[in-house]
């Protein structure tokens, strides 16, 4: 008796695909004569560039956006940011809600992984008020962008907020303004303030955001102590979001200081402002407000390690994350300590979100020195702009050494694979690739000690 073999996709590979599919229909759309700004024929490879970036949330651009691509094109990559930033998966549950359909288990699921929480519990709900919360914030940015675009570019300054606010919210780092990003508004104290309340809350993630209205709404007006209340998972996205950027601008801010091509010439209030903003956007988000071809060494490997960290789990951003590195470093030195277990925040961190944790990061290097491996063979540039190149493409963050634009098709291709392996997560990855038709063992191998270090 033959029975057949039905084949199904895991949650993650679904999640994947997803993505693949919105790049492939987006690199079509932006590949028509009516995307092209001068009619100008653009090549697929540009256009699959172009997709991959905005999808992934990266912002890494082979061509400027603002003068390769008409309002139609402008439009398509908009979408694709939006629909990378918020993923495919809430965007089509959200339709699903509004039209009153009950979400299935499988949905559920695929919501589940997509924002890789531990719970199925209110899921419809948090899907709701993600959408919600994205419009009002978005809605609020560019609403306060628009004195400073319609100030310098008139009607067209509408269009160029929402894009803008949009674009910084999704953590992508792609404008429409010129083509030397924010350059030209480097002591501009309202949009970088706005640019960066933007990148932090996309960036900080979801669960944060309904934790803390959680503790607000429970807390009366006279009691304190919001943050002891708060999760660990937002104590911990909080406290480290909050040291990255304080101590990341204090070492660009001395290692920059008297670099003329940089922060040289600046007052000592645009200094701090510009620092504070290179250390905000290195996590993910892209914008540029100071040439990052004229940084030092010093800086560049501050920022480096900044791309590396990333944002917060269940946001926008990219990156380890900032709660992966924690727990990392919280395993370490509870090994150096020769305690059985890690704490912080008098609380104990679980075995397997320490497994986790060592997964994602092994996962994400894995992805950037392959990326970097290849681009290194490939083309003729100096080591670090070749790893700045990669890193930033692997942690979705879009920052270059003016390097982008004069890719090769092959090293176009590579660039394309890592963001698009960066952005989908380095766990999902491991599990969509390694985990099908694995069966657990019931009676498990048998424990034998190993030197280590």
């Amino acid at each position: 008796m033959n029975k057949k073999r039905t084949f199904a996709l895991s949650t993650t590979q679904i999640i994947l695909l997803s993505f693949l599919i919105t790049i492939l229909l987006g690199s079509l759309l932006l590949s028509l004569p009516i995307s092209s700004a001068n009619d100008a024929p653009i090549s697929y490879t540009d256009a699959l560039f172009t997709a991959t970036t905005s999808t992934c949330v990266t912002g890494l651009v082979t061509l400027p956006t603002a003068s390769t691509w008409s309002l139609f094109g402008q439009i398509v990559i908009l979408l694709l940011i939006q629909i990378g930033g918020l993923g495919i998966i809430t965007i089509m549950s959200g339709f699903m809600i509004m039209l009153n359909r009950k979400m299935g288990i499988g949905d559920r699921l695929l919501i589940q992984d997509a924002f890789n929480l531990n719970t199925m519990s209110g899921l419809a709900k948090f899907v709701k008020n993600i959408l919600f919360g994205t419009l009002i914030i978005e809605t609020a940015g560019a609403l306060l962008c628009m004195p400073v675009f319609i100030s310098d570019f008139g009607s067209r300054g509408i269009w160029i907020s929402i894009f803008h606010s949009v674009s910084a919210f999704c953590n992508a780092g792609i404008d429409i303004i010129g083509d030397n990003s924010l350059c030209d508004y480097a002591t501009n104290p309202l949009l970088n303030t706005v640019t960066s309340l933007l990148i932090i809350i996309g960036g900080i993630g979801y669960i944060v955001w309904w934790d803390i209205l959680r503790v607000v709404r429970s807390r009366t007006s006279r009691q304190k102590r919001i943050f002891k209340h708060l999760t660990l998972h937002s104590k911990i996205a909080l406290v480290a979001t909050l040291v990255l950027i304080v101590v990341g601008g204090l070492l660009i801010f001395i290692f920059e200081y008297n670099n003329p091509l940089t922060l040289g010439g600046l007052s000592l209030f645009d200094k701090i402002q510009a620092s504070l903003f290179q250390s905000i956007t290195t996590r993910t988000a892209g914008f540029a407000s100071l040439p990052q071809e004229n940084f030092g060494g010093a800086a560049s490997i501050v920022s480096m390690l900044l791309m590396f960290i990333g944002g917060s789990p269940v946001g926008t951003a990219g990156g380890v994350k900032t709660v992966t590195i924690v727990v990392l470093l919280c395993s370490a030195f509870a090994t150096i300590r020769n305690k059985h277990s890690a704490t912080i925040f008098n609380r104990t961190i679980s075995g397997a979100s320490i497994r986790k944790a060592v997964a994602v990061a092994i996962t994400f290097v894995i992805i950037f020195f392959s990326s970097a491996m290849l681009l290194a063979a490939s083309c003729d540039a100096p080591t670090i702009d070749v790893m700045y190149e990669s890193l930033s493409a692997c942690a979705t963050v879009g920052l270059s050494k003016n390097l982008t634009s004069s890719l090769n098709t092959i090293e176009k291709i590579i660039i394309i694979a890592t963001m698009y392996f960066g952005r989908v997560g380095p766990i999902s990855l491991a599990v969509a690739l390694g985990s099908r038709g694995e069966n657990q063992n019931v009676i498990s191998d048998p424990n034998e000690d190993i030197s280590i270090g």
